[in-house]
């Protein structure tokens, strides 16, 4: 693991180590760094969004960014944004209408050379989060890439349910193409990137964009996806009650998002299952060991390769889902926003150089 940039384990930590090992606990393994996340969210009494709550209610319990800002105020840290961002709050067109959007673009960016551009979709198992919840994650990649990034939000369930967050996806990927220049981007170097439910957007949009034959994303970062419909599988067994995602919870989300059990067996949704994954982008994959979702960017990661695809994967322990773009607090995910932030730039120098993107070289652990 990378040096810590919190305080190491307290007397406390050891001890909710050792009761958690004794238990049986998943969290057990979570490293000092990332209990200190788990212990400010657990004082913010987050309601369990799996039990008796409806989306509205679940979309307004604290949520682990909340649990970041806290840690840094009891920290006696700074809880502005990350310097050397500027960020524009714009509308772009969806599938069925206008949505919300983010650009982040580097203060020191050279108006007159265009920059590359990377399409981020959130998290929330399409049904809760924003660009506010996720502001962490394009905010650090625009900075470490010196790359625009345009967080897209989308219809979420259960008012729109699926495939309505896809057709979204997509329909921003096709607007950004359409649109970068209008805010110093470059058409030609367009990435995708998502985190969660938002990892399962990305990549159908360049499915998407291969199987329309326009033009493919130069790379795609998934962070730990939901790529898959077994939730039998050795991490959600190992982590069916982690947080802050646990299997309830994914029954829960999927409850509020399919229109019956037909759609489960739909390739978007069943990437590892029923997807053709050939002539995709160059894949960054990242996993966390405290995570249901563990197995699902394993076996995403193994069929990208089956068929061709470069992947660069990144499996780290001792941190859960939601770690990314936790770099303040966590140091694992400083890590992991910089292979994602210099993968990007990789693919973005193969394109401008004229040649077609460069594969990133495959390491990491747990592969």
């Amino acid at each position: 693991m990378a040096q810590s940039p919190g305080a190491g384990p307290t007397a406390k930590d050891r001890l909710d180590q050792a009761v958690g090992t004794v238990t049986g606990s998943p969290l057990a393994k979570a490293d000092a760094d990332m209990k200190h996340v788990l212990d400010a969210l657990a004082d913010l009494k987050p309601k369990p969004i799996e039990g008796d709550l409806s989306a509205a209610e679940a979309r307004q319990q604290p949520t682990p960014t909340d649990a970041v800002m806290a840690l840094l105020k009891k920290n006696g840290k700074s809880t502005a944004p990350e310097a050397g961002i500027r960020t524009e709050n714009i509308t772009l067109t969806g599938a069925a209408g206008s949505l919300p959007a983010r650009v982040y673009i580097p203060e020191n960016a050279n108006k007159n050379t265009p920059l590359p551009v990377v399409v981020y979709y959130h998290g929330g198992g399409w049904v809760i989060a924003d660009l506010d919840t996720y502001d962490a994650s394009p905010r650090a990649i625009a900075k470490q890439a010196s790359a625009i990034v345009v967080s897209a939000h989308y219809r979420q369930a259960p008012e729109s349910k699926f495939p309505a967050a896809h057709d979204d996806a997509f329909a921003a990927y096709q607007w950004v193409l359409k649109n970068a220049k209008s805010f110093g981007g470059d058409p030609a170097q367009v990435a995708v990137m998502g985190e969660s439910a938002g990892g399962n957007l990305a990549i159908n949009t360049a499915i998407k964009a291969r199987d329309a034959n326009i033009q493919l994303p130069v790379h795609q970062v998934l962070v730990y996806p939901v790529a898959g419909v077994d939730m039998n599988t050795q991490s959600y067994k190992d982590n069916a009650d982690a947080k802050p995602l646990n299997k309830p919870m994914m029954e829960w989300f999927v409850k509020q998002t399919v229109r019956n059990e037909a759609d489960l067996q739909d390739p978007r949704l069943d990437l590892v299952g029923r997807a053709d994954l050939r002539g995709l982008p160059p894949t960054t994959v990242i996993t966390a060991e405290i995570d249901p979702l563990r197995d699902d960017g394993r076996r995403l990661a193994d069929k990208l390769r089956q068929a061709s695809v470069p992947v660069d994967a990144h499996d780290y322990a001792g941190v859960t889902h939601e770690f990314f773009g936790m770099g303040s607090v966590v140091a694992d995910a400083k890590t992991a926003e910089g292979v994602a932030a210099a993968n990007l730039t990789t693919a973005f120098q193969g394109t401008a150089s004229g040649s077609s993107a460069a594969a990133p070289k495959r390491s990491g652990t747990g592969n």
